[in-house]
């Protein structure tokens, strides 16, 4: 299991699935009801990002998100 500590290395996650599975931009944005520059900013690690959305991207990619707290890793 990866550890998140950032928006950037969740971005980077998700890049990495979405090359791992062949997908493209393109094909994940409009599959999953988003724009390509959304997306984009996701990858890149944008702060400001919508959490909604990205669950649904991750969702598609076959990617779950898993909160546990410090020390119990």
């Amino acid at each position: 299991m990866n550890k998140v500590t950032d928006t950037r290395e969740l971005g980077k996650m998700i890049r990495a699935r979405r090359k791992e599975l062949g997908y493209t931009q393109a094909f994940v944005a409009d599959f999953a009801g988003v724009s390509a520059s959304f997306l984009s900013e996701l990858e890149n690690g944008k702060e400001t990002i919508q959490l909604g959305k990205a669950m649904e991207i991750l969702g598609l990619l076959g990617m779950d998100l898993s909160l546990v707290k410090r020390g119990d890793e």
